[in-house]
């Protein structure tokens, strides 16, 4: 009985670590000002972690130190319809993604441009608009089956803004649609790229996406893995591997954000006392 058990335990682990099944590093716990983090960002020639809440928070940017101390509070001129995502330059603008739209019916998808040289202001903060349109959004909300115009995930690279949808339809949560935007003041229509669907249930909602320093590399985050995508061509994203790295356990992760070409920062909303923290995870 021994023998067999021993047996059984080496399969059990075998097929474990089989699974390619990895544990999120906790760095640090968030403090309560940010217990429902909807984005975060590593940007260019700054030492902190950024931050925001999503909608129903205040117009807040959040600096934060690898303790999880906030060192920066920059109070931002615009509303917070509902952010969800934040992405950086190669100058070290920061970019807020105001696109969340659960229901598909807004029409002022916003992205919210905070310069650099604001990131150091101790007062109220300017921001710079870029607006955009999906080309397939014909109604204003749609059918619930047609719902794919919510958002959470994008990232800057070479001049342009990528942003990838979060399905609301029934069935069909794990689709994604990748969007073209120029990183440009103004009214754009987003220029469709293609789509990707990783499984069908709630867990597969896109949350978070960013792409590496060298821009070898491209993550999407839902709550239970990262999904790594390499070898593409250009910025045809889903047309290159495309490996799965499930977590040990789920919660809402909400943001994700390189920290060097192999390793990112991942953060988690606060509920049923647990999450709110900042982890590391290697793509390793």
């Amino acid at each position: 009985m021994k023998i067999a058990l021993n047996t059984f335990l080496i399969l059990l682990l075998f097929l474990y670590t089989g699974c390619n099944t990895k544990n999120l590093v906790t760095i640090t716990d968030l403090p309560s000002d940010l217990e429902e983090v909807s984005g975060t960002e590593i940007a260019p020639n700054s030492n902190l972690i950024w931050m925001v809440n999503d909608s129903g928070n205040k117009s807040k940017l959040f600096g934060l130190d690898a303790k999880g101390k906030i060192i920066k509070e920059l109070k931002i001129n615009a509303k917070n319809h509902d952010w969800e995502d934040l992405t950086s330059d190669p100058e070290g603008n920061i970019y807020i993604g105001d696109f969340g739209n659960n229901l598909s019916k807004r029409e002022n998808l916003t992205i919210l441009k905070v310069k650099a040289s604001s990131l150091q202001s101790d007062s109220d903060v300017e921001i710079e608009r870029i607006s955009f349109r999906y080309p397939d959004q014909k109604k204003f909300p749609p059918k619930k089956k047609k719902r794919y115009f919510d958002c959470e995930a994008f990232f800057y690279h070479n001049n342009s803004f990528y942003l990838f949808t979060k399905s609301r339809v029934k069935d069909d949560f794990g689709k994604t649609s990748v969007y073209k935007i120029p990183a440009n003041p103004g009214m754009h229509e987003a220029q469709l790229l293609g789509t990707y669907s990783n499984c069908s249930d709630l867990r597969c909602w896109i949350t978070a996406a960013d792409i590496s320093p060298d821009g070898k590399k491209m993550v999407l985050l839902n709550q239970k893995s990262v999904l790594l995508f390499t070898n593409f061509k250009g910025n045809d994203f889903f047309n290159g591997t495309i490996k799965e790295f499930p977590f040990s356990y789920e919660s809402q992760k909400e943001g994700i954000s390189f920290k060097d070409d192999n390793t990112v920062y991942i953060t988690d909303e606060k509920a049923h006392g647990a999450g709110g923290n900042v982890y590391e995870f290697s793509l390793n």
